[in-house]
């Protein structure tokens, strides 16, 4: 069994395509098809094993065959089914480069060390990267995960640096 934080999901099985076990997926990948270009997927747990062979695109999503889904009943059965590699299996990142799953989980704390809260996710709206921060009872957050914003990100550490402008971590009035 893998444990969740050796593994990255790559992406979800949103229903069925057809009535021959195709399957749509949500990729995670910076390029939806790029879900196929790592071998073997797995479920969370990594108890079950799927080979992933593509079939197509449509709106969002990449249509695929998934090892072992022969029918619309049982690509049905997989719908939310999040699928996962094992981080090991990811290339390496450039300098200043990062996963999303890296970014995930860190403290983020102002350049004197005060903390702000915890990287919750990460979303691109269209604009570039934000990042949401949960932050110890107060509403969550959403920063521009920019250079100036985010000024130090220290994996080996656990944290990134906030720089943040007036005004963008004060409590919002209920």
């Amino acid at each position: 069994m893998m444990d969740a934080s050796e593994s990255v999901c790559l992406g979800v099985v949103t229903g069925p395509h057809g009535v021959r076990g195709a399957v749509r997926i949500k990729s995670f990948t910076e390029e939806p098809e790029g879900i196929a270009r790592y071998g073997p997927l797995t479920d969370e747990s990594g108890g079950r094993r799927f080979e992933l062979q593509l079939i197509g695109m449509a709106k969002g999503v990449v249509i695929a065959r998934l090892s072992g889904v022969e029918d619309r009943d049982q690509a049905e059965a997989l719908r939310g089914l999040r699928l996962h590699l094992p981080r090991a299996a990811l290339p390496q990142t450039q300098a200043e480069e990062y996963y999303h799953a890296d970014l995930i989980g860190l403290e983020a704390v102002l350049g004197d060390g005060t903390p702000v809260g915890r990287v919750r996710a990460v979303h691109d709206f269209g604009a570039g990267d934000t990042l949401e921060l949960a932050r110890p009872g107060m509403p969550p957050v959403i920063v521009p995960f920019t250079r100036t914003v985010v000024p130090s990100v220290e994996l080996a550490l656990g944290r990134l640096v906030l720089d943040p402008p007036p005004g963008l971590l004060d409590e919002d009035e209920p």
